[in-house]
Formats: structure tokens, sequence, C-alpha cells
């Protein structure tokens, strides 16, 4: 039972179109669900694997996670705290974590994200990011 995404010309949406048979979806026009309109154009849907958590675990202590990782390059901090994110599955929603995240991979040092944002990480850090281990 396929679904697809679409982007819906009419109603300028991202819709999900959910099919029975992957040949009633090759000889049916998608409507929008949302306009019903007919004007879709077929998207690439995310592909989601679903892990173990002793697989996601195995996955962060692959020493090659850490290759090329330079601890005075910010961009590959960011880089490599966005990964470890992913791989344990963590729903990234927090902002303050985005933003520092968001700041390292555009080149900001912890010191000045630090700075910029003194409450980061609250008191159970010991305040700010030097409590991190960055």
């Amino acid at each position: 039972m396929p679904i697809y995404e679409y982007y819906c010309f009419d109603c300028r949406r991202r819709v999900s179109v959910f099919y029975r048979t992957i040949s009633a979806a090759e000889r049916t026009a998608p409507v929008c669900p949302q306009c019903e309109g007919q004007r879709l154009r077929r998207l690439i849907s995310k592909v989601a694997i679903v892990k173990s958590e002793e697989a996601r675990l195995d996955a962060l202590a692959d020493p090659s996670m850490l290759a090329g990782l330079d601890e005075e390059d910010p961009r590959a901090l960011g880089r490599m705290m966005r990964q470890m994110g992913s791989e344990l599955g963590e729903d990234m929603d927090d902002p303050e974590f985005n933003e520092v995240i968001d700041r390292l991979e555009s080149g900001q040092s912890p010191e000045d994200i630090e700075e910029a944002m003194p409450d980061i990480g609250g008191d159970d850090l010991g305040g700010g990011m030097s409590g991190m281990d960055l």
C-alpha cells in the first residue's frame, strides 16, 4: 500500500496520497486530498530506516564517525552533533539546541556562542556551554 507525496499547484501544499495498490497508483491520476485539485507534481519522499537501539549505538561507536573531525573547526563539530542526534533517533525539535548547531555549522566558535547565548543549558550544566564538553 504505497503512499506518495505530491506538491499541489492549486493549494500550494505538500500532500500525501494513499493508494491501495501500486497498480492503482500507476493507472489513477492523483487528486489533492486538501483541495481536490488535479495539478500535482510527484515529490521524492523521505525514507525512514528503523534501527534497533543497539544498531544506533554501534553506529555511534564506529571510529569512522570521528574521522576528519577537527576539534578546532566549529563546522565539523556542528556536523558531528547533528549526525549524533540523527543516529540516536532523537527528534531535534529543541530550538536552543538547533540554534547552537546552526551557529556551529556557520563557523561561529563555541566561545562566541556562549557569549551570545549566556543562558544556554541553564544551571543543570554548570552554566553556559563550558559544561557541555564541546
